[in-house]
């Protein structure tokens, strides 16, 4: 951790391929001890930052600094980095695959073991402990590289599509895990196109869409951003209301509810004062905030798959 508070920042960075940009004039930080969502759809530049962020391509224009550092092997170190690409040894058994894995980190073999048969029995690996990576299914394969990213104890988690191959119960057991960094202080970075699980964990993110910044800061901070101009509520009657274009912009219904719109002008009050009068019997009224998957959307446009 820095004296600024700051584990990672990002200013200015350019990276181009011949004639493509691939990142443009990028800027951000990321805040010691937080959860840090990077998010975009396919091919906006996610994964060519995090490259240069690990070292493994460098900027062609900008700066990265690690810790207030620039970057070099002594502050990767610190780092803990889970490739979207995964990168285990098919016919090596997961106990050697971890060994060495932490060997290259630095750790010693004693405490590498210790810190294996821990985490296996955290991840219910145990018993696979000797098997060789063919004979895992793809959700356990996906544990055990995540395990080889934490065996050094990172300050830094940079943890690229870390849900992909996990069926519903694994993805709840990894944000659980997830939840532990962030109790311990970490710092953890991840991409996602899960903009539900995004919302659960992050404290902060950063929006890019074509190589460009395009929203940022806290979670929180987005989302008061974009004000609070929707409803959710269950009528009997009034819906003529729901028509007027001058209070309402656009309504969804879903299956015991409507999320009503606000039209640019128009608050909350004015809407239930004239259902009232139009004699809607008014069950439930609630203003809510947009999800982070609308605010995606209406920035990016189209759906989050392959984000």
């Amino acid at each position: 951790m820095t004296e600024n508070g700051v584990s990672l920042s990002v200013l200015g960075v350019t990276k181009k391929f011949g004639d493509f940009t691939a990142v443009e004039e990028l800027s951000f930080d990321v805040r010691a001890g937080r959860v840090f969502g990077f998010l975009g759809p396919n091919g906006a530049g996610k994964t060519t930052t995090i490259r240069m962020i690990v070292g493994i391509t460098a900027p062609d224009e900008g700066s990265i600094e690690l810790f207030g550092e620039p970057i070099s092997p002594k502050v990767q170190d610190r780092i803990g980095y889970l490739p979207e690409e995964r990168g285990l040894y098919k016919k090596m058994k997961v106990v050697e695959q971890l060994r060495y894995f932490a060997a290259l980190k630095g750790v010693p073999r004693a405490d590498a073991d210790k810190r294996i048969d821990r985490w296996l029995d955290r991840m219910k690996l145990s018993e696979w402990k000797s098997k060789k990576t063919t004979d895992l299914s793809k959700g356990m394969q996906q544990k055990v590289q995540f395990i080889s990213t934490v065996l050094h104890d990172p300050d830094l988690l940079i943890l690229d599509e870390p849900f992909s191959g996990l069926d519903p119960v694994n993805v709840e057991f990894m944000i659980e895990v997830l939840d532990e960094f962030k109790q311990a202080n970490k710092t953890v970075i991840f991409s996602t196109h899960l903009m539900e699980t995004a919302e659960r964990l992050c404290h902060d993110i950063i929006l890019i869409n074509k190589s460009r910044k395009v929203l940022g800061g806290s979670l929180r901070e987005v989302k008061e951003s974009y004000g609070h101009d929707r409803v959710a509520l269950r009528i009997v009657g009034g819906r003529e209301v729901l028509d007027d274009s001058t209070v309402v912009s656009h309504i969804t219904e879903h299956a015991d509810q409507i999320d009503v719109d606000l039209a640019e002008g128009a608050d909350a009050q004015h809407l239930l004062t004239k259902l009232i009068a139009a004699g809607a019997v008014v069950s439930n009224f609630e203003k809510v905030e947009p999800s982070l998957n609308d605010i995606f959307i209406e920035q990016v446009g189209g759906g989050v798959e392959n984000a």
